[in-house]
């Protein structure tokens, strides 16, 4: 089967750090050549709680868009997403692009109305995949960030994995 581009956002708002890490750990069991955006901190939107760490990855992956969908379901729960008794979000992804693929998928809406809605989403997006045109819009997500008019506070912050530091020191200096 081929290989088919992904690209997902995650979020945590209890324990971030850890949270987002095991995610990227088991998203690298089944994504090829997987890459990081830049972290960023924002408030959340739709829901009180703290702050939430937010990044969107891009990888390859062979599994068609349903079983993709529910593997991500099951890093979700392995880190306390569905528990009875969690506080807060532990770890949220969400399928925000799968290829080209456009239209309502068993509960999946593609390409996810939230990559237009929400600067944590647009903003790391535009980092990842400046020229990558918005499958249904037409314009670059680079494009789209500069235009972009989204009523929401958010930062980078330092944050690495393996090793890697996935926020350029750029971004994290105070703009003058």
């Amino acid at each position: 089967m081929s290989l088919t581009r992904v690209y997902l956002g995650l979020g945590s708002n209890t324990e971030r750090e850890a949270h987002l890490t095991a995610g990227l750990e088991a998203l690298a069991q089944i994504l090829e050549h997987m890459q990081c955006s830049p972290v960023f901190e924002s408030h959340a939107v739709g829901i009180r709680s703290s702050h939430f760490f937010n990044l969107v990855v891009v990888g390859e992956t062979h599994l068609p868009l349903l079983e993709l969908d529910r593997r991500l379901k099951f890093i979700e729960a392995d880190n306390g997403r569905y528990a009875p008794d969690r506080k807060g979000l532990p770890l949220d992804i969400d399928v925000l692009l799968y290829g080209e693929t456009v239209g309502h998928f068993n509960g999946l809406v593609l390409p996810r109305a939230e990559i237009l809605k929400n600067a944590f989403v647009l903003w790391p997006l535009s980092l990842l995949a400046p020229e990558l045109p918005h499958p249904v819009d037409g314009r670059t997500f680079a494009e789209l960030w500069r235009s972009a008019q989204i009523d929401q506070q958010l930062w980078p912050v330092a944050f690495q994995w393996r090793g890697l530091e996935l926020t350029p020191q750029e971004l994290l200096r105070p703009s003058a």
